[in-house]
């Protein structure tokens, strides 16, 4: 069991190694800490925290730096995160404020969270099995072709251009939308195929080729929503913080590269403290990543959560800051899409 003092001091290191990137000594704690005990206290505090394993020494008679485990006790233990002043707020409404579709939205996420976080950013696409029709559009653009739009609950707007062959009259297109309508709106994504099938038989059979594409259309746009993706932010980040990673920094960049790892990992995370998952070092079981911090939270529409943003990073990053940062954009990010 971990003193609160010994707690203090475990604070203080990482604290300190995270603004300087210097091992931390006692002589230092005693500088630049108000911690109320001795050098040999502070010694002795020191001894503990490493017996634990919560710190190291990278090197022979040199300070001490956090270990993956004293990098988590202190996630665990954080009292308070570090709160978003007024001008990174203000930047956070304005930047998100005026996104069209769901595609803007979320690159402007990824690209602000990446910003605030000098981190690598990520957003999740909402997933085909969360999504639900919100409409179903047919807007003739000429004598013979249609543009088809499928919207979905989670925001998502996909748009296809379907040739009929040949000129069709308004009111059969009309009359098309309104079945199609009928059967889809609030329906999950994955039942749509079997909602649709047997459709084209309540047409007649000089329309049922005319039908059958549009339909081909429709199921072409379902399948879209499909793709699990994530779009990221901030790579060079990453880079610029290459001197935080053991050996080369070409490892992580190619398993951030594979989106299945990522989504993945993702998926796994579950909200922790101020709703923000965190895995740090070889939490992440996955070998490129073992030097790696990713934080996680979930984003929602009417009060569902529907996919998930976060940050990668190596472990010495600021948790504090951080954690605020994605909680913020996620809730941020839901107030967007539920306008």
């Amino acid at each position: 069991m971990i003193s609160d003092r010994s707690l203090e001091v475990l604070r203080a290191i990482v604290n300190d190694y995270i603004e300087t990137r210097e091992p931390v000594g006692s002589k230092t704690l005693l500088e630049r800490h108000q911690l109320g005990v001795s050098s040999a206290t502070i010694r002795n505090d020191m001894a503990i925290l490493e017996e634990e394993e919560l710190i190291t020494a990278p090197h022979t008679s040199s300070g001490r730096v956090p270990t993956d485990k004293g990098y988590r006790l202190f996630v665990d233990r954080l009292n308070e995160v570090k709160k978003l002043n007024q001008a990174e707020r203000t930047a956070i409404e304005t930047f998100m404020a005026g996104s069209t579709d769901l595609d803007e939205t979320l690159g402007r996420t990824v690209r602000l969270l990446a910003q605030l976080t000098n981190q690598v950013a990520m957003v999740q696409y909402p997933t085909l099995g969360r999504a639900k029709v919100q409409t179903v559009e047919l807007i003739p653009i000429s004598a013979s072709r249609v543009l088809l739009v499928l919207v979905t609950d989670t925001e998502r707007v996909q748009e296809h251009i379907i040739n009929l062959g040949q000129p069709v009259e308004s009111d059969f297109i009309a009359e098309l939308r309104s079945r199609l309508v009928a059967a889809l709106i609030g329906a999950p994504l994955t039942t749509v195929a079997e909602k649709l099938e047997g459709f084209v038989a309540g047409f007649a059979s000089n329309r049922v080729e005319n039908v059958q594409l549009i339909l081909d259309g429709l199921l072409a746009e379902v399948d879209a929503n499909r793709q699990e993706k994530i779009i990221m932010a901030g790579a060079a980040n990453l880079v610029r913080r290459e001197q935080d990673f053991a050996g080369s920094i070409g490892p992580v960049l190619e398993a951030i590269e594979e989106q299945v790892i990522l989504l993945k990992l993702m998926s796994e995370m579950q909200a922790e403290q101020y709703g923000v998952g965190v895995r740090i070092g070889r939490e992440n079981q996955v070998e490129p990543l073992s030097n790696t911090t990713i934080m996680v939270s979930g984003y929602e529409t009417q009060g569902q959560e529907i996919a998930k943003l976060g940050v990668l990073g190596p472990t010495r990053m600021d948790y504090s800051s951080n954690i605020a940062a994605v909680s913020a954009v996620a809730r941020y990010l839901s107030k967007t899409l539920g306008n």
